[in-house]
């Protein structure tokens, strides 16, 4: 009677092959997840940039994010940022006159080369370091507002699309 099955030699190639999947797999999977979670920034200040235009064209001033009907995403905190206002307090702020910082983002955790803030908490309004931000002028006419989207820490994506990373 002939005994059939695998060799030693053959588990051991299999093992192998599955441990250099691994190890090629198991980082790539961990930085897909990393750009998921920042993908969360550019819509949460997209949807202040277009609250804050709105509000402009009716009221001809800059307004609080209570003012425009801005909140951030899950109150303020979330699992993967920090929100918080910038210089533009929770009311009118008339006397905007030049570049303001308006609306800011921290990630209390590092994302890739994204290094992490460090000692901020939920409901901070005062995020020192907070790698995104927005910052709001008012043109020299008072017709419309521009805004200029920050990242200010290196390794930190842009909240507007490149196409720097195209083909890479």
């Amino acid at each position: 009677m002939k005994k059939q099955g695998f060799t030693l030699i053959e588990l051991m190639v299999v093992v192998v092959i599955i441990g250099i999947l691994a190890a090629v797999a198991v980082p790539k999977l961990f930085g897909m997840i990393a750009k998921s979670k920042a993908s969360e920034v550019g819509p949460a200040a997209g949807t202040y940039v277009k609250l804050q235009q709105a509000y402009y064209s009716e009221a001809s001033t800059v307004g609080g994010w209570t003012l425009i009907g801005y909140t951030a995403p899950n109150d303020g905190a979330t699992t993967n940022f920090y929100y918080g206002i910038g210089e533009i307090g929770l009311k009118n702020s008339s006397n905007v006159s030049s570049a303001t910082v308006a609306w800011q983002a921290a990630n209390p955790k590092a994302l890739n080369e994204c290094a992490a803030v460090s000692g901020v908490t939920a409901g901070n309004v005062n995020l020192s370091g907070a790698n995104w931000t927005v910052s709001v002028t008012p043109n020299s006419t008072n017709t419309d507002l521009t805004f200029e989207a920050e990242a200010k820490t290196a390794g930190c994506q842009a909240l507007t699309p490149t196409f720097a990373n195209i083909g890479k």
